[in-house]
């Protein structure tokens, strides 16, 4: 099993990933959210250039705002700066594009975008279309020091859904999970495997798989209700109602609510009616704050229940190795853990000094 962490993009605050090299991790991804936080390249740049072992990546880069040339470019020009180090996870983009009001990428757009991607990481031409017409392109001036495609560049594909997972199959190195539980795990493992064959691709055994998700070393005497709690992962669990509410707007139903979070779903739907705001400016206020710091007025949302629910990897330290030893069964190759931006240092840090020295 190897541990990585993921950011809060932060031009200020590209040292997090000096700070997880320093104490042992394999990897630091960067999210990619141009409404909410740094530009995920730059950053990424300045993490390539003052690191020397960690493997640095996006976490994940989103394709609706960039077209694949223009995304495979940005990734390879931080693997001139650090061969072989990098890699690139790709998504459809939900709060990338909910923070505008759009939704995210439809899945048969999302494929031919991986298609066209994957190709141009490999250094091969490939056919792509833009605004109706079709050409073939290439990165051309390989070699002059402008980028790297010759040091390979693993993608993910970022995907829980069905036709996510049979595009990592399709296409990708690997693929990212978020949050899944064990069962959903095992189905979209299925997935991937189905979208290989029906491709007539053998993949690698095994295939790289990632999880992302919250984690917390509980102290002793704490419970999921005490305030450090609260503070350290409520940020990252709000995020999942975000998801629900977005969801349900885009859909006009309700999504799979987890019974223990029927209270505190119907609670949020209250609090978001009463702020009679109009749609955009109500996704841009659902969104504050998303997965980087808990506003006080979303604080009493975090609730024991959601908490479980959401964040498998919160307890005892025992209990967050049991869960570990489950997902690297299950065949999660990376635990990608997120953390809000303030008490990330001290979150990172336990979890190396009381799981992973101990995993």
């Amino acid at each position: 099993m190897k541990f990585g962490v993921l950011a809060n993009t932060s031009i200020s605050d590209w040292e997090l990933a000096v700070f997880a090299e320093n104490i042992g991790y394999d990897s630091v991804w960067f999210g990619d959210s141009q409404m909410i936080w740094s530009d995920v390249y730059a950053t990424m740049a300045l993490a390539a250039h003052n690191t020397s072992r960690i493997r640095i990546g996006s976490g994940v880069s989103i394709a609706g705002p960039r077209i694949p040339p223009v995304a495979a470019n940005a990734i390879a020009t931080i693997n001139q700066l650090a061969p072989g180090r990098v890699h690139m996870a790709i998504g459809t983009g939900h709060t990338a594009m909910r923070t505008m009001g759009f939704n995210p990428l439809k899945a048969k757009a999302f494929r031919e975008y991986v298609r066209v991607l994957s190709a141009l990481l490999r250094g091969e031409p490939v056919s792509f279309t833009w605004e109706g017409e079709t050409h073939e392109i290439a990165h051309m001036h390989r070699g002059e020091g402008f980028f790297d495609f010759e040091h390979k560049i693993p993608l993910y594909v970022a995907a829980n859904g069905p036709l996510g997972c049979k595009t990592a199959g399709l296409y990708g190195d690997g693929r990212v999970a978020i949050m899944e539980g064990l069962g959903q795990f095992a189905q979209s493992t299925a997935q991937v495997a189905q979208g290989a064959r029906e491709a007539g691709r053998q993949l690698p055994d095994p295939f790289p798989q990632a999880m992302l998700v919250s984690a917390l070393v509980l102290r002793p005497g704490e419970t999921l209700a005490s305030e450090r709690v609260v503070e350290a992962i409520g940020a990252e669990v709000m995020a999942f109602v975000h998801y629900w509410w977005e969801a349900s707007v885009l859909t006009g139903d309700e999504p799979a609510i987890p019974e223990p979070c029927r209270d505190v779903w119907e609670q949020f739907k209250r609090f978001t009616r009463g702020l009679n705001l109009p749609i955009d400016e109500l996704h841009r206020r659902i969104h504050g704050g998303h997965c980087t710091y808990l506003r006080e007025e979303e604080r009493r949302f975090v609730t024991p229940e959601l908490i479980k629910a959401s964040s498998p990897l919160v307890g005892t330290p025992d209990e967050i190795i049991d869960h570990l030893r489950a997902y690297e069964a299950a065949g999660v190759g990376e635990v990608v853990i997120l953390c809000p931006t303030a008490p990330s240092r001290e979150v990172y840090t336990d979890i190396r000094d009381h799981v992973i020295d101990r995993y």
